[in-house]
């Protein structure tokens, strides 16, 4: 659950909570569901418990998700904690730590083990951007006061209760509560990054105010999967971030290349950073001629690329029209008219 992570823009992934629901069409190929239908799997055929039972079930498309969300056990809880060596760790890859039927309890614990490592740097992404921004903009009213306590000592603490029987939550409730972390620690948390996914200009319109609002060292945006063009210029101002990139894996939807350029171009006048972090499946078709890379059966051997529609026309501004093909993720790697798009934002001054 916290294992090296292959995804572009982050070092790590960080499990606290598993499971989700579907919540518009980006999900629709959610390889989170597969994952999580898989480890269900293995658990079952080693006869052994996983707290991701029962987050997933069996439809004609596939696994889909329940609804049920679990908090993981405790030595994932505080997994981070114990990685001594900074990193940037994705958090609930698996899951959405704002999902409606996450406890703000949950939410409250996580944030204090995030609040214990500022080592670390935290990326938290959300479709509910709504309670997100709820949960972070009223946090302070929730606050006891329970008396300062400086983190280092309490960090000392909790790590030494850690090796008894009550583990690290109990070392918090030993002090009052989490919150009691949060009475010396900046709000928000400089070490922990929220974003919201935008697939298309509707969802963008509905969550990209909602993240303009939240409290945040650095508010990022996922453009991935990219299933239409979108404008972000009317909030470009309070952005530090965009990733954009392609859907990959069985029944991947083609992304048209302008959507790419046109977030592209406008990072660039905004002066935001821009990550790409891949084509997906679908490359256009100048580009894999260019690339020696023709639709034919031994290249699609080469890459295993799913079976499925292997070319999709698309209108093209400049010239009469285009089309992509499948060639596959690694083939059609991530490079944006010849270049590699790979910038990282600075945390702006809380």
């Amino acid at each position: 659950m916290g294992d090296r992570s292959a995804i572009e823009w982050t070092e790590a992934t960080w499990n606290p909570i598993v499971g989700c629901s579907v919540v518009s069409p980006g999900c629709a190929n959610c390889y989170a569901m597969k994952m999580a239908a898989r480890i269900e799997r293995m658990a079952a055929g080693a006869g052994k418990w996983t707290h991701y039972n029962g987050t997933t079930q069996a439809s004609k498309a596939g696994p889909v998700w329940t609804g049920r969300l679990t908090l993981a056990p405790d030595e994932i809880l505080t997994a981070p904690l114990r990685w001594k060596r900074p990193r940037r760790i994705f958090v609930n890859s698996m899951s959405d730590l704002f999902h409606e039927a996450v406890p703000d309890e949950w939410i409250d614990r996580i944030f204090a083990v995030m609040a214990m490592c500022p080592q670390h740097t935290f990326q938290v992404l959300t479709k509910r951007s709504a309670r997100m921004r709820e949960y972070m903009n009223g946090i302070q009213s929730k606050i006891p006061f329970l008396g300062r306590m400086p983190l280092e000592r309490i960090h000392l603490e909790a790590a030494a209760h850690m090796e008894g029987d009550g583990g690290f939550m109990d070392a918090l409730k030993d002090r009052g509560n989490v919150y009691s972390l949060y009475l010396d620690a900046p709000w928000p948390l400089p070490n922990v990054w929220l974003g919201v996914s935008t697939e298309d200009q509707r969802r963008a319109d509905e969550r990209m105010p909602d993240l303009r609002e939240t409290p945040a060292a650095v508010r990022f945006v996922s453009a991935e999967p990219l299933l239409g063009a979108i404008d972000f210029e009317p909030w470009l101002d309070r952005i530090d971030w965009i990733i954009a990139g392609g859907e990959s894996g069985p029944g991947a939807r083609p992304m048209h290349p302008d959507w790419a350029r046109s977030i592209r171009d406008q990072c660039a006048a905004a002066g935001v950073p821009f990550f790409f972090k891949q084509w997906g499946e679908w490359l256009d078709e100048q580009v894999a001629t260019a690339m020696h890379l023709a639709p034919d059966a031994a290249m699609f051997d080469r890459f295993g690329a799913p079976k499925g529609p292997k070319w999709h026309p698309y209108e093209a501004s400049d010239r009469n029209g285009g089309a992509l093909i499948r060639v596959g993720k690694k083939a059609a790697g991530r490079l944006l008219d010849g270049r590699e798009h790979s910038d990282m934002p600075e945390a702006r001054p809380l």
